[in-house]
């Protein structure tokens, strides 16, 4: 493990709890109160869109050098923890804002940098990323999709599945093969493709479990051009570019799930302070206190694992594969027990959707899914010990 003084294992500061409180406010005031339709109308969350944009938090990670706020790791995961809190779909605006984009920020060229992180950052665009397709989700070197050159241009077709955000986003990093013929793994290139480009366009939106106000729908790619100077990184490098990405990006789907989980204790916390059975509230219950003990004391070792995730992330530390992946996995497993333990202290009125708690169990089963299953993350683990 790398050591800098500058910034440690990792260390809440005075900036990192001033954004909480500011991104608490917001979410409580302006995100909130949409939530639950949000849900039941699965439509985009355009009030949280909003409210993100005029608050500088809708893609906190831009460096200031292209109009961004710079927010370090750290503070990035508490945007998106505390908008989880209130509504997992639009937690995915700054999440997937930098998903979209780190494969930018990690390999493209200056003038890439230049000329699409000043958009993001200033809320004119969102930024998805195309990696899976049907046929290679976690098999992601097993893609179909082909970028051919053209001159100096790309022709790319194919189509890619399960992209967040797909159809509001105005930018797409999008992973293509560019050498049919080239070694496994290291014939895969990374693109920036624009929503008015050509020959792009959308699959309908994927009926889902939960997330439902974040639509999840295919690209398809018929014969789109991409100029050269759109280009992620030199021809071949899209994929090292791509799971190095992931290794940044997984510690924000941790946040998520912290953020979900920490919603679902303080609603269930509530309840059973206000619910009578048996003459006293059921709070006085032993079997109710060692609950909420164990919700509680699994949420806050996941908090530390994702904070410690991402001052990796911020330090660039040589480790940081396993801990991004173990901040993943363990947060998200314990944002499914949590929620689901939430909706038993309810009881029946848990299972109603009278009470956020049903909408949360649901969106916290995606995190143990998407940007690598848990089976993944701990191959993933597995593997960094296994080299030493």
């Amino acid at each position: 493990m790398s050591a800098n003084p500058d910034f440690p294992l990792f260390q809440v500061n005075e900036d990192h709890e001033a954004i909480r409180e500011a991104v608490r406010e917001i979410a409580e005031a302006r995100i909130a109160p949409f939530a639950a339709a949000v849900d039941e109308e699965s439509r985009y969350p355009q009030e949280a869109h909003d409210a993100l944009v005029a608050s500088d938090f809708f893609a906190p990670h831009v460096p200031e050098e292209y109009d961004g706020v710079g927010a370090d790791a750290l503070a990035t995961c508490i945007v998106i923890e505390e908008v989880a809190r209130v509504c997992a779909s639009s937690s995915l605006i700054p999440a997937v804002n930098k998903l979209g984009s780190m494969p930018v920020i990690l390999g493209g060229s200056e003038e890439v940098k230049a000329k699409y992180l000043p958009p993001l950052a200033r809320g004119e665009a969102g930024f998805s990323y195309g990696l899976s397709e049907r046929e290679a989700g976690s098999d992601t070197a097993a893609m179909k999709c082909r970028a051919k050159a053209d001159g100096d241009d790309w022709v790319l077709s194919g189509q890619k599945s399960w992209i967040t955000n797909a159809g509001v986003s105005e930018y797409y990093t999008v992973l293509a093969v560019t050498d049919p013929d080239g070694a496994r793994g290291n014939n895969i290139t990374a693109f920036v493709v624009e929503k008015s480009d050509e020959g792009f366009s959308f699959g309908e939106k994927e009926r889902k479990l939960g997330i439902k106000g974040s639509p999840t729908r295919e690209l398809i790619f018929d014969n789109v051009r991409i100029p050269g100077d759109r280009i992620v990184g030199a021809p071949g490098e899209g994929l090292k570019i791509a799971l190095r990405t992931l290794d940044h990006t997984r510690v924000t789907i941790g946040a998520q799930a912290v953020g979900i989980a920490q919603g679902a204790l303080e609603q269930a916390t509530a309840y059973v302070k206000e619910r009578k059975q048996f003459g006293k509230h059921i709070a006085d219950f032993q079997g109710i206190q060692f609950m909420l003990a164990d919700m509680a004391m699994e949420l806050e070792a996941a908090r530390q694992m994702v904070y410690v995730a991402a001052a990796k992330s911020e330090r660039g530390d040589a480790d940081l594969p396993f801990f991004g992946a173990a901040a993943k996995c363990y947060a998200s497993d314990v944002a499914m027990k949590v929620t689901t333990d939430a909706v038993q202290l309810l009881g029946g009125a848990g299972y109603t959707r009278d009470f956020p708690l049903e909408r949360m169990m649901r969106d916290a089963k995606i995190t143990q899914i998407y940007e690598g299953t848990n089976q993944v993350q701990r191959i993933v683990m597995a593997r960094q010990l296994l080299k030493g």
